[in-house]
């Protein structure tokens, strides 16, 4: 099949595209274009317009701050893959990374891209929420900061206005004693996660961090490690993975909000251990 017939604008800036937003109701950005592209072929997406914002300088671009890296929301995969931008996690967005979908969809898929489109099974969404990260968007009342872990409503459902714009993310940056870990289950390379698993702990800034993502929603926040841990975890410890409980972990995600299936509780308690596990490789 091909699209329902469209305009076409490509604007020069954030401002310019948040103005043809604001003017054109049923417009869609278009980025890296690895989802909107088939859902416009199959007509599962009509929008009146498309706003290519790929163009505009402020979206690909890498600011340093002393405790932040923020980076342009059209930055793709594979830029994050190959190390062209700086890395503030220690390695661990370069790991993530390499392992969304294929080097094809790595290439043209963009960051803002992916967290705007709110996939439950998509890799930034845990990973950046792990990471305490905040998205910038800008919008007709001007910018604003909403943390990626509130970001995401429910599936495909985000805080994003139809004449916003996301502009960037920004990410803390992780002590040099800081690990991260992560895991998703698939039942092959490429396919979206059934689970999917983040860890971060960075105890020079106190954060312990675990992440439940591939939810029916949301990903799950889970602060601190005590509930999924026995007594001799001590504060500012890494914790260890043989330490780790799966069945205090499924309770911890049961009373969070995932679905009473033991199945799915276990997957998701499973890739949390392994999530730990692959920190405590780091």
């Amino acid at each position: 099949m091909k699209p329902a017939a469209f305009s076409y604008e490509r604007p020069h800036s954030v401002a310019e595209a948040v103005a043809i937003l604001s003017s054109a109701p049923g417009a869609k950005i278009l980025a890296g274009g690895q989802t909107l592209g088939p859902m416009l072929n199959l007509r599962l997406a009509q929008p009146a317009a498309l706003v290519d914002i790929t163009r505009i300088p402020e979206l690909v671009r890498v600011e340093e701050e002393s405790g932040a890296l923020t980076i342009g929301a059209c930055i793709t995969h594979a830029a994050i893959e190959d190390n062209h931008i700086p890395d503030a996690t220690n390695g661990f967005l370069p790991s993530v990374a390499r392992g969304i979908a294929y080097r094809a969809v790595r290439t043209r898929g963009t960051v803002g891209g992916s967290l705007a489109h709110a996939d439950p099974a998509a890799d930034w969404l845990t990973s950046l929420a792990a990471l305490g990260a905040h998205l910038l968007i800008t919008g007709p009342g001007g910018e604003r900061s909403v943390a990626v872990a509130d970001f995401m409503r429910g599936a495909f459902d985000t805080d994003l206005a139809a004449d916003e714009v996301v502009e960037g993310v920004k990410i803390p940056k992780l002590s040099a004693a800081a690990r991260c870990g992560f895991h998703k289950i698939c039942r092959k390379t490429g396919e979206f996660a059934d689970a999917m698993g983040a860890f971060v702990h960075d105890p020079e800034r106190g954060v312990t961090r675990f992440v439940s993502g591939a939810t029916n929603g949301r990903p799950i926040v889970l602060e601190g490690a005590q509930p999924f841990l026995d007594d001799a975890h001590g504060a500012g410890d890494m914790p260890s993975s043989e330490a780790f409980d799966v069945a205090a972990a499924m309770l911890c995600l049961k009373e969070a909000g995932l679905e009473n299936d033991v199945y799915e509780l276990k997957i998701h308690a499973v890739a949390l251990k392994r999530a730990l596990e692959d920190a405590q490789a780091r």
